[in-house]
């Protein structure tokens, strides 16, 4: 199937400007440190600038402007700007936060390497992809970054999937959609390489485990009712209480792909 599935609208993109769902991004796991031992070493160009599209609230610019000459972190949503200002590393002297969406932020080219979280299916990519493809360095690249955390547990593991499909938002799923294979059948990317890290175990309080549901966009609390919110909270809560306790045990793994985005 070659459409991208139809809850990728802009519409739907908007529950990440809400205060709530940006303060709820904290609660979902992060990357392991080892994706950025594979971003850094993909930086092979001066200026050792990096654009990060889709920021959120930093989850990859904050970890890697150390390891760079600058980060240019730029998402549409103010509510998770502001709060990765917050948290730690978010006042990097070399980190600079942009508002706006990537397809029309003003940016500060060239980049050694463009990165783009689980962010990049929200974008326009006839208009950015183009975009991308002028603001690299010569040996620049574009990674596409993705993260896995399926739940250890397997019994525990089917339960949160049958509460997941009761109270999500969205009423189309495609699991068979391969962003990576989408753009370059499009003639938008050239794949150079791919890499994933080890699996990091993640125990993550129950508590802290229901609340990064919201931070996701079919269970963001702008998307359900209260009521429904609440009943989603307080089943899955109760899932992971019979099942394994006050503590899910996560297995975090990190992925990348990365190549070069084209013109049309």
């Amino acid at each position: 199937m070659s459409e991208p599935p139809g809850f990728l609208r802009p519409d739907v993109a908007a529950v990440w400007e809400d205060a709530a769902t940006a303060a709820a991004y904290a609660r979902r796991p992060t990357y392991p440190p080892a994706i950025f031992d594979i971003l850094a070493g993909l930086v092979v160009d001066a200026p050792r600038a990096v654009l990060d599209l889709g920021c959120g609230t930093g989850f990859v610019a904050r970890p890697l402007a150390p390891r760079v000459a600058r980060v240019d972190a730029v998402d549409a949503s103010a509510a998770m700007v502001d709060e990765g200002r917050r948290l730690p590393g978010g006042d990097a002297p070399n980190l600079r936060w942009i508002v706006g969406r990537a397809e029309e932020a003003p940016l500060d080219p060239p980049y050694a390497l463009v990165t783009a979280g689980e962010s990049l299916h929200w974008m326009d990519w006839g208009v950015l992809l183009p975009r991308l493809a002028g603001t690299l360095t010569p040996g620049g690249a574009l990674a596409i970054l993705d993260l896995s955390v399926p739940v250890v547990d397997p019994d525990l593991r089917a339960d949160v999937v049958a509460v997941i499909r009761r109270y999500s938002t969205f009423t189309e799923w495609r699991p068979d959609f391969d962003l990576v294979a989408e753009l370059e059948r499009r003639g938008l990317f050239r794949r150079a390489g791919r890499a994933e890290t080890d699996v990091v175990p993640l125990r993550q309080p129950v508590d802290a485990y229901v609340e990064s549901f919201h931070a996701r966009a079919s269970l963001a609390w702008p998307r359900m009712a209260p009521d429904a919110a609440a009943a989603f909270d307080a089943e899955l809560r109760q899932a992971v209480l019979a099942r394994v306790g006050e503590t899910v045990e996560l297995a975090v793994r990190g992925v990348v792909v990365w190549g070069r985005p084209l013109g049309r």
